[in-house]
């Protein structure tokens, strides 16, 4: 009989394979794209997009140096773009008649523009930013299902200050104070009460909407134009940023900034073992000396100031507030951390998995898109994909319990 492995080699051999399935899809993402750009004589490009996937591979594995729980679901977003990219080819190509090498010479791909590129960015950094403080909630061991009214009612009150004649910056930091202030109500509560977190969130949930239709009246409020900032729209504008040499929209940069900001706390603080100590047993960490509820306190705290610069992107979508806006995104904001290998059980997430996470619920939705499949078609397949995730997060658990005891 084969002997088990020890913890910290398994660990290895299974880093290991998933960086190998993540380099075979960046290869064939990088052949598909780079035979495109042949085919329409466009070498310089070709050039280009190898360097730049070259350059993101890196930053990947030497600035974030994700554990192997975190590059399956960025092997699975680049897979899953690929499958999109080929069925829109495939699709057009039927309808047009024409033989395969004469039509993919002249195939122009709307799912692999820059434009939709960008699009994809915009629509998954609203979410995605939300998500980084799920993240710290779910590896602490804990839920917030309020996060999308929280969103919501930061938005309401940015627009609240802006339309009685206050500047952007006042606007904007009381917007984030409000997203501070909910993410603290929920972490004194959990904290206090010893409450359920999910029990704790669900009721705060409807006191955040209440409070974000108080705000605004009831209705959509709609602050004078003149005192939105130009950059505000900006974070969730999909159209070419200025100066060119920027690459990506201005939201998908602050969203890139907070991830590297968040993955540091989380790898190289105190503050950031803590967390994770919480959440893989709170007895034992109580017993280590941690102060748990104190770190159960800031976690919130820190979601709810993500949930609030969330609420900028939800406000910045059309430059008003709606208070039911928040409706259904705290479902988006969960499926992405535990699409990307976040263990709701706790202990266990990352913040390059949720980023892919988010990109993989996104990139679905604007490839069936693209597809013509019905709206229903791309919940049924989120959904699948949640569920898939977390029998995949239970197996991995009852492997490891049942080779801890077999030690």
């Amino acid at each position: 009989m084969t002997a088990n492995l020890p913890e910290p080699d398994l660990r290895r051999q299974n880093l290991a394979i998933w960086r190998r399935v993540v380099e075979w899809a960046l290869i064939a993402d990088a052949v598909l794209v780079c035979g495109r750009l042949v085919l329409t004589g466009r070498p310089l490009r070709v050039a280009f997009a190898v360097a730049l996937g070259g350059a993101v591979y890196l930053l990947c594995r030497r600035i974030f140096r994700p554990a192997a729980d975190a590059l399956g679901p960025l092997a699975a977003l680049c897979l899953i773009a690929l499958f999109f990219a080929a069925g829109e080819f495939f699709v057009n190509w039927r309808s047009d008649g024409r033989g395969f090498w004469e039509f993919a010479r002249t195939f122009e791909s709307r799912f692999w523009s820059p434009l939709n590129g960008r699009t994809i960015l915009v629509q998954s950094s609203t979410v995605a930013v939300a998500a980084l403080g799920m993240t710290l909630v779910i590896i602490a061991g804990g839920i917030d299902l309020s996060v999308g009214n929280a969103m919501a009612l930061a938005a309401a009150v940015l627009a609240w200050r802006l339309n009685v004649g206050d500047g952007p910056t006042k606007a904007i930091l009381a917007a984030l104070v409000t997203g501070c202030f909910t993410g603290l109500v929920n972490g004194l509560l959990i904290s206090r009460l010893k409450v359920v977190p999910f029990i704790v969130t669900l009721g705060t949930m409807m006191l955040y909407l209440g409070l974000a239709k108080i705000v605004t009246g009831e209705s959509t409020l709609r602050p004078p134009l003149d005192s939105i900032p130009n950059w505000i729209p900006q974070l969730v504008s999909p159209q070419a940023p200025s100066p060119r040499w920027i690459l990506l929209p201005t939201g998908a940069w602050v969203a890139l900034v907070l991830s590297l900001i968040l993955a540091v706390v989380l790898r190289f603080t105190v503050f950031g073992r803590h967390v994770f100590a919480v959440g893989s047993n709170e007895s034992t960490a109580r017993l280590c000396g941690i102060n748990v509820p104190l770190v159960k306190v800031i976690v919130y705290t820190l979601a709810g100031l993500f949930a609030g610069i969330g609420g900028l992107y939800l406000f910045a979508r059309a430059s008003t507030a709606n208070p039911t806006a928040g409706a259904g995104i705290e479902l988006k904001v969960i499926a992405a951390v535990v699409i990307g290998g976040g263990s709701l059980s706790g202990g266990r997430g990352s913040v390059l998995g949720t980023l892919a996470g988010a990109g993989i619920t996104w990139v679905i939705a604007n490839g069936c898109t693209f597809l013509g499949l019905a709206n229903p078609i791309q919940d049924i397949v989120i959904g699948v994909i949640i569920v898939a995730a977390v029998a995949i997060d239970r197996l991995r658990k009852t492997q490891s319990t049942a080779g801890e005891a077999a030690e």
